[in-house]
């Protein structure tokens, strides 16, 4: 299951999908970089999570053995 980071992470890519497309259709190259900078920040956020899902999943079975 995803916790907050990765679900945060998804939405803020999201979220940088559509201005970097409302960017491009419009012409306005500030927006399409905003949004390429937030789709960067999500993706990241998005793997620290899973990072941080794994290495808990891992203490988790670790401490069942």
């Amino acid at each position: 299951m995803a916790n907050e980071d990765e679900v945060k992470g998804k939405a803020e890519n999201l979220k940088g999908r559509v201005k970097q497309a409302a960017g491009t259709v419009t012409g306005n190259k500030k927006l399409e970089a905003e949004g390429a900078v937030d789709r960067v920040k999500g993706a990241a956020r998005e793997k620290v999570g899973e990072i941080e899902r794994k290495a808990s999943k891992a203490i988790e079975d670790e401490d069942e053995d």
